[in-house]
């Protein structure tokens, strides 16, 4: 007889609320049978495996609305996406090790017990923030690019200097300063100040791109204004600025 759950009783298993586990079910993620006589919701062994990987999926960043097309629809496939789900969860302990690593180093540092030269204070952010980006953007940005172009702009990243990384910083602050400056003021993005701000931004992605060219350029400012997460960073510093910006590199680029 195959094993089956109450909706109490996979809420209590699993950890997550009753009120979870409808969600999933509005979500079209989870599709409980019903019990005839009375329609209570029975969970099946392969009920539990799908709301296993909706949870890893879940931990991963994934939003709800794009988790249905990533469930497995066979065993294989499911071996295929836990083995990713455990490379990712691996890459997520080391980067977290890394970042532990280099906070016990400077601890150490303050409290005088060690020298820590000034390049180690900065590893372990610099490799949060690439981890972060792999783990928002890479899929994108590999698709986009090109594997090679995303490794290459990975390793500049991690190879900045003190120097390199502090100026790299204090250019994105002075670009989101600039941004809502030029807004707020209703600059047209085709003059001066779309010029400046379009040359400014070119200079931050000089830090870690590869090499740079006008199209991709352009490319990656449509994507400011289609993608929201693109658009929520840049409107943070006012309502409107990530089109402005996509309106800037679109006249000035390669100019």
């Amino acid at each position: 007889m195959k094993t089956s759950y109450t909706i109490g009783k996979l809420a209590q298993l699993s950890g997550v609320s009753v009120r979870t586990l409808r969600f999933y079910e509005e979500a079209g993620l989870l599709a409980p049978a019903r019990e005839a006589e009375n329609g209570y919701r029975r969970y099946t062994s392969e009920d539990v495996d799908r709301l296993q990987e909706i949870l890893l999926l879940r931990h991963l960043g994934v939003a709800v609305r794009d988790i249905g097309p990533l469930l497995s629809r066979s065993a294989g496939e499911r071996r295929q996406a836990l083995s990713r789900h455990l490379a990712e969860l691996r890459a997520e302990r080391t980067r977290l090790d890394e970042l532990i690593e280099t906070v016990e180093r400077t601890l150490a540092h303050l409290k005088g017990e060690m020298d820590m030269a000034d390049n180690e204070k900065f590893e372990g952010f610099k490799r949060e923030l690439v981890e972060d980006n792999e783990r928002r953007y890479g899929t994108e940005t590999r698709e986009r690019y090109g594997n090679d172009a995303a490794d290459e702009s990975n390793r500049k990243m991690l190879n900045m200097s003190k120097d390199d990384y502090e100026a790299w910083r204090v250019l994105e602050t002075e670009i989101l300063d600039a941004l809502a400056d030029a807004v707020r003021e209703g600059e047209d993005p085709a003059g001066p100040q779309g010029a400046h701000i379009c040359e400014l931004h070119r200079r931050w992605l000089s830090y870690t791109w590869p090499a740079y060219s006008p199209e991709a350029h352009r490319g990656l400012a449509e994507s400011y204004v289609a993608d929201e997460r693109f658009r929520a960073y840049y409107d943070r510093a006012t309502p409107g600025a990530s089109d402005w910006l996509r309106d800037a590199i679109l006249a000035h680029a390669g100019m």
